[in-house]
């Protein structure tokens, strides 16, 4: 087995990625709460959660460790537009 530490970077990527994957769990679980009081407990730790992926999102983007491409304005003007015509259509 290999006995090489990983460095601060992996650790940083692998908590990034289980947070990802954490809020997704949450959301699900939020969406199909029946109680109100459940679902109001799964949006809290769902919001703390997304909290947490943020700060480490931040902390690696700080480092050079983690940089999205910037979308490009005729992508978001894209978005905008799709967006747009559907919310007028209902």
């Amino acid at each position: 087995m290999n006995n090489i530490p990983m460095t601060d970077q992996e650790i940083m990527t692998d908590v990034l990625v289980s947070q990802k994957h954490i809020t997704g769990v949450y959301n699900t679980f939020a969406n199909e709460c029946k109680n109100k009081q459940l679902k109001d407990d799964m949006m809290c730790i769902l919001n703390e959660e997304h909290t947490i992926q943020h700060n480490v999102f931040t902390e690696m983007e700080k480092r050079g460790w983690y940089a999205p491409p910037a979308a490009e304005q005729q992508k978001i003007n894209e978005a905008k537009t799709k967006f747009q015509n559907i919310s007028t259509s209902l």
